[in-house]
Parts: C-alpha cells; sequence; structure tokens
C-alpha cells in the first residue's frame, strides 16, 4: 500500500508529536503478507511507521495493537525495544490500524545474507558476543513484572504447559496431510511431563536471530527486539529453546559457514548460553530437555503448516525435510533424556 501522506500529517499534527509545519518524508522499508514498515521524518521526529497492507485480514489490526501493548509497556524496562511513539486505530486516517515506534539506527542479521559485518567476521572472539546479547535479551525479558507494566489479559498463563499438546495436535489436524513419524512419541512424553517449575512471564514467541537488531561496531549490544506478532504472557523458558532449539552442539566448525542466515561458527556453546540465560534471568535450566522438546514438536508443525502450502515456492518446499527431522528430534530426544518431572 502507498502512504497518504497529508492525512498521515493532519493525524501527526492533531497528535500533537514533534513536526509540526515540517515536511513529512517517507520510505518503504520492508514487508510482508503480515505487515509493512516505513521509515519517516518529520523535524525532529524519526520514526518506524508499522501497518498492515491493504490486503491482509482485519485480524491483523487487532495484531498490531497487541504489538502496541507490548512495546508501549516496554518502556522504562531495560529490555531493548524500539520506543512508543503513536497509534492509531482510526482507519479514516492510512485504512488500517497502524503505530509509529522509534527508528533503530541500527543492523539486522537478516540483511546480512549470512555475513556478519566486521569486526565480527574476522574477530571471532567479538562474535561471541552477539550470541550472548541475543540471550541476554530474552533473559531481560523473562524479568519483566508483566502485571505491573499492564498486560494481563494478554496471555493465558494460567493452565499454559496442559494446553500445549491439545492445542498444536488441534492445529496439525486441521491441516494434516501425512504422518509425521515421532509425533505421538513426543506427545504422550510431553503429556505425561512439566517443567520443574513454571514461572509466567512475558514471552516474544518467535525470539531468533531474526527479530533482533544490534547497535553498530563492537563490541556487540543488543539494539532492540522487534518483530512482536506471536508475542505474549507464557513461559520464557519456550523463548530459549526456540532461539537455541537447532543450535549446533559443535560450533568448532568452519563449515558452519554459509549454514542458513546467520554464520553459527565459533559461536558460545549451548551450555554456555545456557548458563548465561541463567545468570541474568535468575530461573533455573535444569529443565531445559523439556522446553527443548515441546520446541521441536512445535516447529514441527509450525512449518508444516507452511510446507502444505507450499505450491511452487521453493522456500517453502524446503521445509518438508525440516519438518520430519524436528518431529523426529523431539520423540528421540524424549525417548533418550534422563528428565523427569
Amino acid at each position: 500500500m502507498t502512504i497518504d501522506v497529508d492525512r498521515l500529517t493532519r493525524w501527526l499534527d492533531e497528535t500533537g508529536l514533534p513536526g509540526r509545519g515540517e515536511p513529512l518524508e517517507h520510505r518503504y522499508v520492508s514487508g510482508g503478507t503480515q505487515n509493512e514498515i516505513y521509515e519517516i521524518r518529520r523535524g525532529d521526529l524519526h520514526g518506524a511507521l508499522r501497518i498492515p497492507p491493504a490486503g491482509a485480514p482485519a485480524s491483523r489490526d487487532a495484531g498490531i495493537l497487541r504489538e502496541w501493548r507490548i512495546i508501549e509497556a516496554l518502556d522504562g524496562t531495560d529490555v531493548p525495544h524500539t520506543k512508543a511513539i503513536g497509534m492509531c486505530e482510526d482507519p479514516a486516517v492510512l485504512g488500517r490500524t497502524f503505530y509509529i515506534m522509534g527508528f533503530v539506527d541500527g543492523w539486522s542479521p537478516m540483511d546480512k545474507r549470512g555475513v556478519w559485518p566486521e569486526p565480527f567476521n574476522s574477530d571471532l572472539e567479538a562474535r561471541k558476543g552477539l550470541s550472548y546479547q541475543l540471550t541476554e535479551g530474552i533473559a531481560l525479558l523473562s524479568k519483566v513484572d508483566w502485571k505491573a507494566r499492564g498486560l494481563e489479559g494478554l496471555g493465558r498463563p494460567d493452565g499454559f504447559h496442559e494446553r500445549q499438546v491439545d492445542r498444536w495436535t488441534s492445529f496439525l489436524e486441521r491441516i494434516k496431510k501425512r504422518e509425521l513419524p515421532g509425533f505421538d512419541a513426543a506427545a504422550a512424553w510431553l503429556r505425561a511431563n512439566r517443567p520443574i517449575d513454571f514461572i509466567p512471564g512475558l514471552m516474544h514467541g518467535d525470539y531468533q536471530f531474526a527479530n533482533v537488531m544490534f547497535q553498530h561496531g563492537a563490541p556487540a549490544k543488543l539494539a532492540a527486539i522487534v518483530d512482536w506478532e506471536m508475542g505474549t504472557v507464557g513461559d520464557p523458558k519456550l523463548d530459549l529453546a526456540w532461539m537455541l532449539q537447532s543450535w549446533p552442539e559443535d560450533t568448532s566448525s568452519p563449515e558452519l559457514t554459509g549454514k542458513g542466515y546467520a554464520d553459527l561458527y565459533a559461536m558460545p556453546t549451548k551450555s554456555q548460553l545456557l548458563a548465561h540465560y541463567a545468570e541474568v534471568s535468575g530461573r533455573q535450566v535444569d529443565d531445559y530437555d523439556y522446553y527443548l522438546i515441546l520446541a521441536k514438536f512445535k516447529i514441527a508443525i509450525v512449518l508444516e503448516q507452511g510446507y502444505q502450502r507450499a505450491g511452487d515456492d521453493v522456500k517453502l518446499q524446503s521445509f518438508g525435510p525440516i519438518v520430519l527431522s524436528a518431529m523426529q528430534e523431539a520423540a528421540d530426544l524424549a525417548e533418550s533424556t534422563d528428565y523427569k518431572s
């Protein structure tokens, strides 16, 4: 969609945001079927406008309000986040609900095509800081007092783990066109086990290098956690397992370079990142295997949806074997783990 500059300018004036009387500059940054992002400048105002595309379902407007609620709640916390500037529900302005957040002067791993910017490409010690900062982001997020921040009702923490298998089983049944070996074993194990403890907290829902931005230069410093479409109040340690579920056991192999959008060669080990999370968050990670099995079980089903609607899309077609591998790994880990709740 295109931005109606005149209408947006009038709304900015009525809202009292900076730049009154100044010309409005804007440029398209990125977008897809869920959201579009535009950089906007007007006097002292420098922000990013996030809005669903014209053809997105009506539910995306509710999603935008959900995202806004989270980033607004993060203001004043030590979680790296974009500043909440303004939100509009009136479709007469731009046709859809939108919000404006602070523009992040940083870089995204998604833009680097698997090659870290310097000095992180050549300085392997500096590179490790990217992973520690990534881990620290969700550790800090897990400490947010979500009730005090007005986030009650954002999710349903009561019975969170009791619902997981039924929720994702129902989801799979709606899209199922093939058997996923290992599903029954993983589901049975998850039904029979629970975490050692469950401390509800704010979680991102899709936490990985793809959804953060870093400040320019070294040492590595997380600038902001972004893309809150899946944000909820649940179990933050599931974010940790989601981040680490495909982390290689051995990061010392140069063969990792060029695999995926993030080069994990010479990164900290999974054990080191778990220890860092525990130190910063204050949460125990002795039951990490439970979360890893749940994360692999969940991601297999999420990616299966993409695979089933792939058509001629080569990227979605590639999910096929990934789904089978993740579900079998969940089952194998369930069978071999010593963890019992």
